[in-house]
């Protein structure tokens, strides 16, 4: 839109364009919705924003008057949702019912609320089921209650969070919605990206720069979206979670996971998350706890191909001999999580 089209809406009072920007005044330090009855401001005294957040970073507050917080339709999409989660809603539909384009409706609603209206369902229909399951509904009451045609994709997503069929991972994550972020703690540099069902990958490395590369190889086909740490969102709730947990040793953090690999990895993968914080054991007695003995060598490749690092604590393996062995991130990382654990226990 041309600052003209923006001046026309206000003129006009035109409702049409409420929620797609907002106008502050900075002589009355107000900001309002394009059809607010007030009276018009000079031109020359009037900014433009795309969201309220952005107008109240610059120091303005909203209009008494027209109230622009609460008239956003991008709320109205939002409030929608939270009210239907059990329903099957298409952005087709939300781009019907909201007169907004469904590119707008993706694009303002990761914006204000840090995920997809997609992801924002699922979260609503997962803690519809858990809730139901606390007040002593029965699993398939509580899940078809939820909303779920289907007992088997609330079990992925609750009971190993396995949400990417193998056919997706294997075409690169190929219609999957991954967000992500870098940042560094007391290990160095670490990636942690995410799907709507939780965190997909944890990888550590020597820059930023290498991270996203290795993120960008793995999933080459998702579409990939970049979280700005001001931003108050689920991945960066997980992130200050985990570092609390890597650099100080807190407690682990009950981070939903989304494992993919195959159904032999997930097997791996699942017995080393019931490894408990500071035990340590050797491949061969991972693979004899499993039930495998003979299959030592199947279960350390499996290790090796964990992307969830510390979360799925592959560093609690060690050799026969009590050596360090293997691990993809680095043994001076393997032995600063080892050594603080140990200190936990110890203090």
């Amino acid at each position: 839109m041309t600052e003209k089209m923006y001046l026309n809406a206000i003129n006009n009072r035109d409702n049409t364009f409420d929620g797609k920007f907002f106008y502050g005044v900075i002589t009355t330090g107000v900001y309002c919705k394009p059809s607010c009855s007030s009276r018009p401001a000079l031109p020359n005294n009037i900014r433009f924003f795309n969201t309220f957040e952005e107008a109240e970073a610059q120091g303005l507050r909203a209009c008494k008057v027209c109230n622009p917080k609460n008239n956003n339709p991008v709320a109205m999409v939002a409030s929608y949702i939270k009210k239907n989660s059990d329903k099957k809603i298409t952005l087709d539909f939300l781009s019907e019912f909201s007169g907004l384009s469904s590119n707008y409706i993706q694009r303002k609603f990761k914006v204000l609320y840090g995920v997809s209206p997609k992801q924002y369902q699922n979260g609503l229909k997962l803690n519809k089921v858990k809730a139901a399951l606390k007040d002593g509904d029965d699993i398939s009451g509580a899940i078809y209650g939820a909303g779920y045609g289907s007992v088997s994709r609330v079990y992925e997503q609750i009971n190993g969070r396995i949400g990417m069929t193998p056919a997706a991972y294997r075409a690169g994550g190929k219609g999957e919605e991954i967000s992500y972020a870098v940042r560094d703690c007391s290990l160095g540099w670490f990636i942690m990206a995410a799907t709507d069902r939780g965190v997909c990958m944890i990888h550590f490395g020597e820059s930023e720069e290498d991270l996203i590369k290795v993120l960008f190889s793995e999933y080459p086909h998702a579409q990939l979206y970049k979280t700005p740490k001001s931003s108050d969102t689920f991945l960066n709730h997980w992130i200050e979670a985990f570092d609390r947990h890597v650099s100080v040793g807190a407690k682990r953090p009950n981070i939903p996971l989304h494992l993919n690999g195959t159904a032999f990895q997930i097997k791996v993968w699942r017995f080393l998350m019931s490894v408990k914080h500071g035990e340590v054991l050797s491949y061969k007695e991972q693979a004899v706890r499993m039930g495998i003995p003979k299959a030592v060598r199947a279960v350390a490749s499996a290790n090796g191909r964990n992307n969830i690092g510390v979360l799925i604590p592959c560093h609690r393996i060690l050799r026969g001999d009590g050596s360090l062995g293997g691990f993809r991130w680095g043994l001076d990382r393997k032995r600063a999580l080892l050594d603080q654990e140990q200190k936990v226990i110890i203090n």
